[in-house]
């Protein structure tokens, strides 16, 4: 069995050091560590039982979302989505109910309800895979998987398969068994495809009248031409282009005028009655003093 790991915070051999355990812890929440360690357990077990020919994806955070999907696992002939769990005590589950059961046989609701989640999970994986378009031939079906050995589990028509630790070998059979769809190489092909899908390119086709339409003869393309350019309004670009516009002949320049203006004429009378005002005041102070 071939594993994806894409779990965040562990170094290249897949641990996890304090740091980034109470990092993870913070970011993720209190079950995060418990449940990456009862994942490994489960792991370790399907990888001994399962044939060659499959592949898991473990913690895959799909796009442009905080959402993390456990595990998928794919196989020849089948296509699960895994949560593990390492929860210990006596369970009930009816449907999508997840119930604690007392000594008394009380069945009350449990705080954390991993059917619940593993169903909001498959579903975000089949939108997933719906927005992609990416074909899945198998129907995809959720599994809760109990890790811990203390775990009793009593299921009355559960909304997902329900597998208990010690029952972890015959579901390994029964997925070894299931009627082959896919080869090793395409079920490794289909986990590249959703861990990196490929953009959706829109095929552009021609319109089914310019494909079957028949070539027009001359008379026929004239007159279509001819009636197409008095039916359609004209654009900016099917205007025809205005010439540039010649330009005007220049009139004559007129003659500047040589002659005084009247302005001209008063200010050289008051200057001429100035000068002789100031020649007779000369001539009587002259006068005077001889």
């Amino acid at each position: 069995m071939k594993v994806i790991d894409r779990t965040p915070l562990q170094d290249p051999q897949g641990n996890i050091n304090p740091i980034a355990r109470v990092q993870g812890t913070l970011t993720y929440g209190l079950n995060w560590f418990p449940e990456l360690e009862a994942q490994k357990k489960i792991i370790n077990q399907l990888d001994r039982l399962l044939d060659k020919g499959f592949v898991m994806i473990r913690n895959l955070n799909l796009p442009d979302s905080e959402i993390f999907i456990p595990i998928i696992l794919i196989g020849p002939g089948s296509f699960n989505v895994i949560f593990v769990t390492p929860v210990k005590g006596h369970f009930q589950v009816k449907g999508v109910e997840w119930n604690t059961l007392s000594d008394k046989g009380d069945a009350t609701p449990a705080k954390r309800n991993p059917i619940d989640l593993l169903v909001k999970l498959t579903r975000a994986v089949q939108k997933y895979l719906q927005i992609h378009k990416i074909n899945v031939s198998v129907p995809i079906e959720p599994v809760l998987i109990a890790s811990d050995p203390g775990a009793n589990i009593e299921s009355s028509q559960p909304a997902v398969r329900v597998v208990r630790s010690d029952a972890v070998k015959p579901f390994a059979a029964s997925l070894n068994s299931a009627s082959p769809i896919l080869r090793a190489e395409q079920a490794l092909a289909l986990a590249d495809l959703i861990i990196d899908p490929q953009p959706l390119v829109e095929k552009k086709t021609a319109p089914p009248s310019a494909q079957t339409e028949k070539p027009l003869s001359r008379a026929q393309a004239i007159f279509k031409a001819s009636s197409e350019g008095a039916s359609q309004p004209q654009t900016l670009q099917s205007l025809p282009k205005a010439s540039p516009a010649k330009p005007a002949p220049s009139q004559p320049a007129r003659k500047k005028r040589t002659g005084i203006t009247g302005i001209q004429m008063l200010i050289l009378a008051a200057m001429g009655l100035l000068g002789c005002c100031v020649m007779g005041g000369l001539a009587y102070f002259l006068f005077f003093l001889n």
